[in-house]
């Protein structure tokens, strides 16, 4: 009940209200009248209860300095104020405090959708065989032992090894890799990945709350609660200043013999400008932020990003664009780079694995002529078939090749070598007599990923790469953008366990990510940052930071932005504790009273506001 009420009083509405009777309570000051009834009480009651209510659980339950916070002073002033008859001083320091409040509180709100999203994915049926033959069943009836028969398309509903069948598995949702894994007899397959090709029967080994996915799930769950609550800068400074404000006031009461000089000093000192430099100086961040295609949701994270001295990336979607691409035809004598793109991307057609279709948009995007083949035929995992204006052709890995009685050359092995050191898949085409060249097809690395690095670089930022990707395939990347702390082959638990490591080292780490699989990793780094254009909806609501045009160039303006925020809040709060000074001083000499001394320390919050807006337009 009394939660209700207090969430009530700290709503928008009522700090408005609350407002309004400060103003009419401060119409009879200004004209010098004696006022009827003081309509600040209604202030203090609005604005001034749920600071009480603030003051008193911070002194029972929390420990040490932290008991002693901005509330307690603001709380003990208030109630002196009243006691001497200024109500209107009691008023304006609780209509003040609690606008600060408000305005945290819109730069702090976040939406937590990403738990229920990845809910969804998780399977709801599995065919199970019995001896009666297939039969669909509910995921929570699948025990360990089970075999299951998973169709092209469907997800796999628990954790299992193949028992017999061949296909393609996209497994983007556990490893973050776009290419879908090959899988055969005695290959492991997870829950909630995707079956793209092949008919699979698979053996259930983790299912229900054992399975990976549930396990993802829960991850994200437990990051979220036990991630450490970052102490603010405004905090910092409440745990001192609090002290030495109520400790000032005291003394200065006693040498002074007058009540007043204290209540004075008390509402000159309260924490009004400390508690606005924050939240003012974190929406004018946060605006220029958004100019610049920048969605920051919090205030701890833009003020996180400035002590962030590692930059941990995932790769696929992140440094680079996500997305399949021909990189390299590689021709034998006698044939073309033309001819060779041609009777490949002619066999691969009306193929349906992301290699064969890479190939055939290659194709079109540079007018190469596409025939339809007269005959077809796909094995799973493997390559493809096809006849092509009556030349038999085999498109696909060298078993398949080697399978079909062709003799591979051994400068085509080491160029297969050479291009799978450097991370590229590879389609070798041939004809029923010979091999005819070598397609290889890379991810495409974004083109300031360079730039991006080595800007991090000359600020001090060390740069990691955290990666579901084959060591090959991490490195080759790495090495290209600069990056030299490389992590492959991860599991989303893996690299939770990677940037947990870096903190217990001291280290402050932003993750960047873009897959499902980073959601852990996104909820547990100090500061997330997901890719908004090419990102999942998961990834972006665990993450603090959105690049909307996922433009990783801005990742240092980010760092200069945080840098340039922290530096206003804490110029912002020097400047109103130099006022608070001339305040102290005013008062002890009786030049001012509880309500010019309202007014006053009202002045610092008003330049601390001025202050904190200029970063809006400034020049990062």
């Amino acid at each position: 009940m009394i939660k209700k009420i207090i969430h009530i009083l700290e709503s928008v509405p009522a700090t408005v209200i609350s407002g309004i009777f400060l103003i009419a309570d401060l119409i009879p000051h200004i004209m010098d009248i004696e006022p009827v009834f003081h309509f600040a009480y209604f202030s203090v009651a609005i604005s001034g209860i749920p600071l009480l209510y603030s003051a008193i659980r911070k002194l029972i339950f929390n420990k040490g300095l932290k008991r002693v916070s901005s509330a307690l002073l603001v709380s003990i002033a208030m109630i002196c104020a009243i006691l001497i008859g200024d109500v209107f001083a009691a008023g304006e320091v609780a209509f003040i405090m609690a606008l600060g409040e408000i305005l945290e509180e819109k730069t702090t709100e976040r939406a937590n959708k990403g738990i229920k999203k990845l809910v969804s994915l998780a399977p709801k049926t599995g065919r199970l065989i019995t001896d009666n033959g297939e039969k669909i069943v509910t995921c929570d009836t699948i025990q360990p032992g089970d075999i299951l028969r998973v169709i092209p398309g469907e997800t796999i509903p628990a954790d299992g090894v193949i028992i017999s069948g061949e296909t393609s598995v996209d497994e983007a949702i556990m490893t973050g890799e776009s290419m879908p894994v090959d899988k055969t007899t005695d290959d492991k397959v997870f829950c909630g990945t995707i079956n793209r090709f092949g008919v699979i029967d698979i053996r259930a080994t983790n299912v229900g709350k054992d399975s990976s996915l549930e396990k993802l799930i829960r991850m994200i769950r437990d990051v979220e609660d036990k991630k450490a609550p970052t102490e603010r800068i405004a905090d910092k400074w409440a745990s001192i200043l609090v002290p030495v404000s109520l400790l000032l006031a005291v003394i200065c009461g006693i040498i002074t013999r007058d009540i007043v000089v204290a209540v004075t000093i008390l509402v000159v000192f309260c924490p009004c400008a400390l508690v606005l430099a924050t939240p003012t100086a974190i929406i004018a961040g946060i605006g220029q932020a958004t100019k610049h295609g920048v969605i920051i949701k919090s205030g701890e994270a833009l003020e996180n990003m400035s002590k962030v001295d590692t930059v941990v990336f995932d790769k696929t979607g992140t440094l680079t664009y996500g997305k399949l691409a021909v990189c390299d035809v590689l021709p034998c004598d006698g044939i073309s780079e033309c001819e060779l793109l041609e009777l490949c991307a002619s066999g691969e057609s009306i193929s349906e694995h992301p290699l064969g279709k890479a190939i055939v948009a290659y194709a079109k995007e540079h007018s190469v002529n596409i025939f339809e083949p007269s005959e077809f035929s796909m094995t799973v995992g493997k390559g493809v078939s096809a006849i092509v204006n009556g030349l038999q052709l085999y498109c696909g890995n060298i078993e398949y090749v080697k399978e079909n009685n062709i003799a591979v050359p051994d400068s085509i092995i080491q160029q297969l070598r050479n291009l799978q050191k450097d991370g590229k898949a590879t389609v070798i085409v041939a004809s029923d007599s010979a091999v005819l060249g070598i397609i290889a097809l890379s991810d495409v690395l974004r083109h300031d990923a360079k730039d991006m690095v080595s800007a991090l670089k000359s600020n001090g930022v060390t740069p990691m790469l955290l990666t579901g990707d084959t060591s090959a395939t991490a490195h080759y990347f790495a090495e290209k953008v600069g990056i030299s702390n490389v992590y492959s082959k991860l599991l989303p638990q893996d690299k939770v366990e990677k940037i947990k490591n870096l903190k217990e080292n001291g280290k402050t780490t932003a993750m960047i990510g873009d897959g499902v699989n980073d959601a852990p990793a996104l909820k547990s780094a100090d500061v997330g940052i997901a890719m908004g254009e090419i990102g999942s909806d998961i990834a972006i609501d665990a993450s603090d930071i959105t690049l909307i045009g996922d433009d990783i160039s801005k990742i240092p303006y980010l760092k200069r932005l945080s840098t340039a925020t922290v530096r206003t809040i804490r110029f912002g709060i020097t400047l109103s504790l130099l006022i608070n000074l001339v305040g102290i001083i005013l008062s002890v000499m009786k030049l001012l009273t509880p309500v010019t001394g309202a007014l006053v320390h009202n002045a610092g919050s008003l330049f601390v506001i001025l202050i904190a807006t200029m970063l809006y337009d400034r020049k990062i």
